[in-house]
């Protein structure tokens, strides 16, 4: 008889079409929302919203994909990809974003090398050195 061993890397959450979900969700794995998420996700791993997924809320993690409608701020550490259906309203904070043509967006973005879910924010509370006076 062949054992199937899960390693928390291989954890896929999947929260199907139908499926509405209020309040927050927290996962070190990655997870896919093709239903509705009212409230904010934080994941150390890889965030799909499929084209039929809705989430309105922050959402912190490595890596997204974001095919449907995200209204509320978005903290990537890696890669950010808006594909050709997507809405975003809200801002964004990520490292590298990469936006099909169709793709829709509203808000700000924040482009670091050193962004991180965890140090989100903290860019902005550092003085800056042009603000000192001489």
């Amino acid at each position: 008889m062949a054992k199937i061993i899960e390693t928390e890397n291989n954890v896929i959450n999947q929260i199907g079409v139908g499926t509405e979900i209020t309040g927050d969700v927290s996962t070190n794995n990655d997870i896919r929302f093709d239903g509705v998420l009212i409230g904010n996700l934080k994941t150390k791993g890889k965030v799909v919203i499929g084209e039929t997924g809705a989430v309105k809320g922050e959402i912190s993690c490595k890596n997204s994909v974001l095919e449907g409608k995200l209204e509320g701020k978005i903290t990537v550490a890696e890669l950010l990809t808006l594909k050709a259906t997507s809405s975003l309203t809200g801002d964004i904070k990520t490292r590298r974003l990469a936006i099909e043509p169709g793709a829709r967006f509203s808000g700000n973005c924040s482009m670091d090398a050193e962004t991180t879910p965890s140090n989100a924010g903290k860019e902005a509370d550092k003085p800056r050195e042009d603000s000192k006076k001489s």
